[in-house]
């Protein structure tokens, strides 16, 4: 309202009686408040008032003026206003005060007076002679150095704040006298041993106490006498010791001891039971400052002991099971006691900066059950289809438990029990025993007592059900009258002052709870119905109160009463004072009516603002669409702009709702995402609130279409910018609707506060973006105010009266402020909500929750009816998980005879192949001496045809035929109709590993088209990688596959050395020779490798040696040597040396020096990779073959590698937490089912993050190298 822009309806409301005019800019009080002779309350914080005067003293109603944080002075308070007789609440506090304002001591009837956060210096001696029924004093912040002794006639005081005030003189006399007071606040007072009273035991009531921030070097003495206190805070002061008389704070909730000097605390301290919060910060504690007894804390909830010199914590502080904070920051902590890891309601554990800390081992999980997923062995080998006997043996396998040793410990416990008084009365217990049966047994046979029959009706079996969805707690469980409403089925709890008022169309259930003679709760219960009431509210009223009735006990019937028609009894609950009211709730059934999308309705003068759904008896006088503006970087938000060409800015994207066409309008300067959001937004419009009808169009400035302009109202000669480059949305403004005591209420709410949640928010979230879905409560209606929006939200348990009323103040509140013309009120449904509306909140969520971390059991325990639902949807659909690959016996390896075989069989159909290598941006023809020589930074292409025999059916009467002919004529008809051979071509596309996507992309657009001319019909396409080649690719190399490094082009001016390693994974067709890093640390025994030492004479190139380790396989050796030949020609000296005859002069320069490398390779014989994916939709493991690499793991997934000793799990960079979590119980499933089926070799669980993988995981790998990055 700042420039005087203050609405003058506001004058019009006489009424009015609670007026919060908080940061709205006012420099005056407005004169039309003179109006408001009702106002009560009238709150001006955050503004930049410099004076009160104006007509507040002419307010007769006036009870509160909050004006803090302001520019006051003490010549803008006026003095008259302290003449008003109902003046109770006076907050000027944060302003320039210097003294207190005159004739303050005139409002007698003063309760609350807050001063604080000003300059004043002194308080008058005549203040308290007339304020003494003052419940609330603040002076805080100021500069007083002394209290008038007249505080002492505040009896009624309840709460006083002095904070930051230099009283160094003060002695406080005057607090024995302040019998009532709860709250006393001496921060920063310069409080001393000697400057405090010696007692204060006659305040009974005083709760919470703050003497931070002084001189103490003890807790003084009073304060062990105030037995009520809650609230201690003690901090920054120079206490060194407790003494043992504070077990007196028997209810003490929050201790804060932080910043002093102590060095333990006293064992007394283990008496507050009550204790929740417990600070003690910069101190200096060890492991003996704290007692052991301190698990009987058992209510404790904070513990915070940062920069301590805390080694250890005592392990009963993990008894405290309601522990949620624990802060040990900047300790010397060494580890933690194992029991923390069962206080799971931690949800802050802060142990940084404690460099010598080890956490201790989690121990084993009591239940198999992960994210409602049995991961045990036992389940998982029975859902891999293994034999009872396995799954059996597994059973056994597990059981760690021992029912003798634990029989055998009990008699030991009991044995060497020390308690003698429990001795002594389970003693006397056994004597009684034995004396009464003895005396039974004299008498004969003991007479069996007379049992009370039951009545027949108190013997039938009541069915279980639950009603808590329909009925509270605390329902019938104190003397009153409770009043349902049927709505949809459903009792709806009508508020007290609407008890007595019923619609004519709706059905009530009426409980009066009532004591009868003997003291015990009573009950009578009704249903009304009304004249005007459908079938299903009355079906629905008379099944509920026979519900009400059994889920309360009752023996009493269930009352039909009908309008215009009720018994006595009935008027005598409501004092014979009922009223019946035009109307009624909607049908619970559907009714079938056109569907009609409406995006806007205008106003005309006089009718006011129109809702989003038609009001009753107000018509709409033009169907209109609506155009808006899309902004925003994170979540995309829309601003409402007129509907005209002119709103259209180049730099924005634009969407407009027209009904079953959205139009999405892009300028020449509005970026792409932005484009992408808003399409997005159109999206969920479209699915949400148009059920997947409306068309969306995309449109782009300068390709727009005649119809977009016709909407508009024509186009405009240019689209200019238009939106200040300064722009900044209105602050949203959320309202609660309330009913008062004969008023309508709508207070602003804060959503500022984390308190107004009904969830704690976190301590990082920003004030502005706590505007969220949680503030909403389903029995309330809230009014948001968006300036050129204002939406209505009605909770699905909200009174009608309510909803009413939020429909007349909406309409009133668009017609009261300065709003443009496109202005429109929405109504939004809970549950319902229009996107708009959604967009408004910070991250609005629509998602239906699912408590993935509570196991089967606690689902299946829940009981009633929605336990039900829970069983048979879980029934239905079951967390499913496939471990089925971690139980399946290692792929063997395939027989040297048996690869040769097939790769002969292969290359006798193989009719010729030719082979293109991308040079620049063509393929051309690859020597056939380069057959088999590859190169990690280019792409090959190899074109390969074979024959393919062609088989003929022949006729049985031809055949016979044939055999009646001699044998030269039946040769010459064989030959003649002998089948001829067909071809088919396969084009195989090879791409090395530091390749880009260019060269696929070249093939693709250029040689693939001129292949398919020519094999038409016959061709087949096949892509690889390096290193994941297609056996029958390989099987034409002959074992001869050669991978260098860098491009082809580059081969030959190479200087440096190069070492090739051989090796062979899962059978002879998977053997390859790929170029290494040049290190003696990578030669093993058990393989051979290749090592080039270039010269630089011209004569001989270099030597050439075949390194044969000690234990390699002979046919492996024979075929280095022959790769050795095939790739060096004769210009180099060739040698095949044995490990351990290795020359000095050239082979161990050539490899850069001799270095420890390792003598067996046992991993090829165990070594399996697996991978764990949620892609299926489920949890899966699926195993890769024996020939995997380096590029089949997966960044967005988890991969287990086994290599006979170690089980490591392999995390990517975009792995889900739920997929980490999953993973790590199949690895303790699989080591578990190893341990029993390879007992000799145990693994052991290892946790490796890409780009930190260890030695022993790499070299499972053929040719480790980088990580390569993602093909461009």
């Amino acid at each position: 309202f700042q420039g005087g822009y203050f609405p003058e309806h506001v004058k019009a409301m006489t009424s009015l009686r609670w007026l919060k005019l908080n940061r709205t800019g006012l420099c005056y009080l407005p004169e039309e408040l003179a109006a408001l002779q009702k106002l009560e309350h009238l709150s001006v914080s955050h503004n930049s008032l410099t004076t009160l005067h104006g007509e507040l003293s002419g307010l007769p109603c006036l009870r509160a003026i909050v004006a803090r944080a302001n520019s006051l002075k003490n010549s803008g308070v006026p003095d008259d206003i302290f003449q008003l007789d109902d003046l109770s609440v006076l907050d000027l506090s944060y302003n320039q005060l210097t003294e207190c304002p005159r004739e303050l001591e005139n409002a007698k009837n003063m309760l609350v007076l807050n001063l604080g956060h000003n300059s004043i210096d002194s308080i008058p001696n005549q203040l308290f002679i007339n304020l003494t029924d003052l419940l609330y004093l603040d002076l805080s912040d100021n500069k007083l150095e002394s209290l008038p002794p007249q505080m002492r006639r505040l009896v009624h005081l309840q709460t006083l704040i002095l904070n930051n005030n230099p009283l160094l003189h003060a002695q406080l006399r005057q607090l024995p006298a302040m019998t009532a007071l709860q709250t006393l606040h001496l921060r920063n007072t310069q409080r001393t041993q000697s400057n405090l009273p010696t007692s204060l035991e006659g305040l009974v009531n005083l709760a919470d106490v703050d003497l931070s921030c002084n001189d103490l070097s003890r807790v003084p003495e009073c304060l062990y006498t105030l037995g009520s206190l809650r609230r201690l805070n003690l901090s920054s002061n120079e206490i060194t010791e407790l003494s043992l008389c504070i077990d007196q704070w028997t209810q003490l909730e929050t201790l804060n001891l932080s910043r002093n000097q102590l060095t333990s605390l006293p064992s007394a301290i283990c008496k507050l039971t009550k204790l929740k919060k417990m600070y003690l910060n910069s101190n200096k504690l060890d492991f003996d400052g704290i007692p052991s007894g301190i698990g009987k804390l058992t209510n404790l909830e904070e513990f915070m002991a940062a920069n301590n010199n805390l080694e250890l914590i005592p392990e009963s502080l993990c008894r405290c099971s309601k522990l949620r904070k624990l802060v040990l920051n900047k300790n010397r902590l060494v580890t933690l006691p194992e029991a923390i890891h069962f206080l799971t309601d931690v949800e802050v554990l802060d142990v940084r900066e404690n460099p010598n800390l080890v956490m201790p081992p989690k121990p084993a999980d009591r239940s198999s059950e992960w994210y409602n997923i049995d991961f045990s062995l036992q389940n998982q080998l029975r859902l891999a289809g293994a034999s009872p006997a396995t799954v059996a043996a597994a059973a056994a396998g597990s059981s760690t438990k021992d029912p003798l040793a634990r029989k055998m410990r009990l008699r030991r416990r009991k044995d060497s029990a020390q308690d003698d008084q429990a001795k002594q009365v389970l003693k006397g217990m056994s004597d009684v025993a034995q004396e009464k049966n003895k005396k039974i047994e004299e008498s004969g046979e003991a007479k069996a007592p007379d049992l009370k029959t039951r009545r027949w009706d108190q013997g039938l079996e009541k069915p279980q059900l639950d009603y808590s969805e329909f009925f509270s707690e605390d329902v019938g469980q104190l003397p009153g009258v409770c009043v349902w409403q049927i709505e949809n089925f459903v009792p709806t709890l009508v508020d007290e002052a609407f008890h007595g008022k019923f619609y004519e169309a709706d059905c009530y259930i009426v409980l009066k709870t009532f004591l009868d003679e003997n003291g015990s709760l009573s009950w009578e219960i009704y249903y009304w119905i009304g004249q005007e009431a459908t079938l299903d509210k009355k079906a629905c009223s008379a099944i509920h109160a026979v519900n009400l009735r059994n889920y309360l006990g009752a023996e009493c019937r269930s009352i039909r009463e009908e309008m215009g028609d009720e018994s006595e009894e009935f008027l005598q609950v409501f004092d014979n004072d009922i009223s019946y009211i035009e109307g009624g709730t909607a049908s619970g059934f559907f009714t079938v009516e056109d569907t009609q999308y409406v995006t806007r309705y205008s106003w005309g003068q006089g009718l006011g603002p129109c809702v989003g759904q038609a009001v009753p008896h107000v018509p709409p006088r033009l169907s209109l669409p609506r155009l808006y503006r899309v902004y925003g970087k994170k979540n995309v938000k829309l601003e409402p702009v007129a509907l005209k060409g002119t709103s259209l800015d180049p730099r924005f994207v634009f969407l407009l709702d027209h009904g079953l066409e959205l139009l999405v309008w892009r300028g020449s300067q509005a970026t792409l995402s932005s484009t992408t959001k808003a399409r997005l937004f159109a999206e969920k419009i479209n699915k949400n609130e148009r059920k997947g009808k409306a068309e969306i169009t995309l449109l782009t400035q300068g390709q727009e279409t005649p119809e977009f302009w016709e909407v508009l109202g024509g186009q405009p000669e240019e689209i200019r910018p238009c939106v200040p480059d300064d722009f900044q949305p209105h602050k949203p403004k959320l309202y609660k609707v309330g009913l008062g005591l004969g008023y309508l209420e709508l207070p602003q709410i804060n959503y500022k506060l984390s308190v107004e949640h009904k969830k704690r928010l976190k301590a990082d979230l920003m004030p502005e973006m706590r505007l969220l879905q949680s503030l909403l409560d389903t029995k309330s209606v809230y009014i948001l105010d968006c300036w050129s929006d204002v939406f209505i939200w009605i909770g699905r348990k909200s009174s009608r009266l309510v909803r009413a009323a939020a429909l007349k103040l909406s309409q009133e509140l668009c017609t009261m402020l300065h709003r443009p013309k496109h202005a429109m009120v929405t109504r939004n449904l809970e549950g319902t909500e229009c996107q708009v509306f959604k967009s408004k909140f910070k991250n609005w969520d629509d998602v239906l929750r699912v408590d993935y971390t509570r196991n089967a059991e606690t689902v299946l325990q829940d009981g009633g009816l929605a336990g039900k639902v829970r069983k048979d949807a879980e029934k239905k659909d079951q967390m499913k998980a496939d471990l089925t690959a971690l139980f399946l016996p290692r792929q063997p390896p395939m027989p040297l005879s048996e690869a040769e075989q097939l790769m002969e069989e292969w290359n006798e159909d193989l009719d010729g192949m030719e082979g293109f290598v991308l040079e620049g941006k063509k393929f051309t023809r690859l020597p056939e001496e380069e057959f088999g020589h590859f190169h990690t930074h280019d792409c090959y292409v190899f074109l390969c045809r074979y024959w393919v025999p062609v088989e003929y059916e022949e006729d049985e009467e031809k055949k016979k035929k044939g055999e009646g002919k001699g044998e030269e004529e039946g040769e010459e008809e064989e030959e003649e109709k002998q089948p001829e051979e067909d071809s088919q071509c396969i084009v195989y596309f090879w791409q090395g590993r530091e390749a880009s996507n260019m060269g696929w992309l070249t093939f693709t657009f250029s040689l693939q088209k001129k292949f398919e001319s020519h094999f038409r019909g016959k061709l087949e396409v096949v892509r690889m990688t390096q290193q994941q080649e297609n056996p029958k690719f390989l099987s034409h190399f002959k074992r001869r596959f050669v991978i260098h490094r860098g491009k082809r082009k580059d081969r030959v001016s190479t200087p440096q050395p190069s070492l090739y390693h051989i090796r062979t994974n899962g059978g002879a067709l998977c053997t390859r020779c790929i170029q290494i890093n040049t290190d003696a640390a990578l030669l093993n025994s058990e393989f051979c490798f290749i090592l080039k030492v270039p010269f630089e004479s011209t004569d001989n190139q270099g030597i050439v040696y075949t390194w044969v380790g000690r234990a390699a396989d002979p046919d492996e050796a024979k075929l280095a040597e022959d790769i050795m030949n095939h790739m060096f020609d004769d210009s180099y000296s060739k040698q095949v040396i044995n490990e351990g005859e290795e020359p000095e002069n050239f082979f161990w320069v050539g490899i850069g020096g001799q270095k420890p490398y390792d003598e067996d390779a046992d991993y090829m014989k165990h070594s399996r990779l697996f991978r764990c994916s949620n892609e299926k939709g489920y949890f899966s493991v699926s195993e890769k073959c024996s020939d995997f690499c380096q590029d089949d793991l997966a960044d967005d997934d988890i991969m287990l590698l086994d290599n006979g000793r170690e089980v490591y799990m392999w995390v990517g960079t975009q792995t889900s937490q739920v997929e980490i979590k999953l993973s790590l119980k199949a690895c303790q499933v699989y080591i578990q089912h190893m341990r029993s089926k390879d007992p000799t070799h145990p693994r052991k669980l290892r946790l490796v993050r890409k780009g930190n993988e260890p030695w022993p995981f790499t070299r499972c790998f053929h040719a480790w190298s980088v990580f390569r990055k993602p093909p461009t």
